[in-house]
């Protein structure tokens, strides 16, 4: 076969998912609306069968949906007959995937969520089908031609396509926001790029503070010993008022010889660039590396006046953030 051919079939399958998608957009009604309502009010579970094709497209919506901050669980339709319908509580909320809605081993499952007046939300192409008919919440996915007329493929793309958009939905009403979402993916290069400047920020007998009047001289052992190549100058009040870099130090001491005679507020950089506690540390690292400076210090909203924590440079690159 000419390679070029692979080609022609590649964009006519790309195609059937395009026009199946463009076509689902526009059938999109009050159904959708009401499906997301009810499964952000859910309890308890949102439970997602399917069989086949379907059946792999509803394993990810609802690990989609765990993953925003919906439980929710797979359920394998050949089992639920062998006495996995116990899995399901009145209170959960039943999600049916099929294509034809009248596949048979998916006929006890609508009898048993019928029978125990279980929600059931039915993703079905056909408004003549058992699924359809049974179904409290009917999500109609428009027929569409298939790729070679008989291979699942933009009728489980709609599928997949729908479910996302509940999930996404489900996720905006319940405001479930970013800091949320850290907390369900903590490992890996995700988890890394959702941690907050809290994560990672030094605090306590690490932050490098000293008086506004201390001399510089012991200024600069304080300095030495935290080993962050900065120092945060505090009032009376303990409000951070300045910072000191060794930067700085070495600046002046090239232009003055009278270092040690001088107090901390002499020498310091007032006000310096402060971040509340809950932005991401890659935002930090953005505002670092705009002002070029390589320290922050950090606030909690609730409190602004006071520095609860400082983050170098080095601790966020040490934490794989980009």
């Amino acid at each position: 076969m000419n390679k070029k051919k692979f080609l022609s079939t590649a964009k006519n399958v790309i195609n059937l998912e395009i026009k199946a998608l463009q076509e689902l957009k526009k059938n999109l009604n009050n159904s959708f609306n009401e499906a997301v309502i009810q499964m952000a009010k859910c309890q308890s579970k949102v439970i997602l069968c399917g069989v086949g094709k379907s059946g792999l497209i509803a394993a990810k919506i609802s690990a989609t949906l765990s993953s925003v901050g919906t439980p929710s669980f797979n359920l394998a339709a050949s089992e639920a007959s062998h006495g996995d319908l116990g899995m399901i509580s009145k209170k959960d909320i039943l999600i049916l995937i099929s294509n034809s809605g009248e596949t048979k081993e998916l006929k006890n499952i609508i009898n048993f969520a019928n029978r125990n007046k279980i929600l059931l939300i039915g993703i079905v192409s056909r408004k003549d089908s058992i699924l359809y008919k049974a179904s409290d919440i009917k999500l109609l996915i428009p027929k569409v031609k298939e790729a070679e007329g008989i291979v699942p493929t933009a009728s489980t793309t709609s599928q997949l396509a729908l479910g996302d958009s509940l999930a996404i939905s489900v996720m905006k009403y319940k405001k479930f926001g970013k800091l949320d979402f850290k907390k369900l993916h903590p490992s890996g290069s995700l988890g890394a790029q959702l941690k907050t400047v809290e994560d990672i920020m030094l605090i306590g007998k690490k932050i490098p503070f000293v008086k506004e009047n201390l001399k510089m001289k012991s200024a600069i052992n304080i300095l030495s010993k935290k080993g962050l190549g900065f120092i945060l100058v505090t009032n009376n009040k303990n409000k951070t008022i300045g910072i000191i870099t060794d930067g700085q130090i070495r600046r002046y001491n090239e232009r003055n010889s009278d270092l040690h005679l001088k107090k901390a507020k002499d020498i310091m950089t007032k006000n310096p660039i402060c971040v509340e506690k809950n932005i991401l540390a890659a935002k930090a690292l953005s505002i670092m590396n705009n002002k070029k400076i390589t320290s922050l210090c950090v606030f909690d909203k609730k409190n602004k006046i006071k520095t609860i924590g400082v983050v170098h440079i080095h601790n966020i690159l040490q934490s794989n953030i980009s």
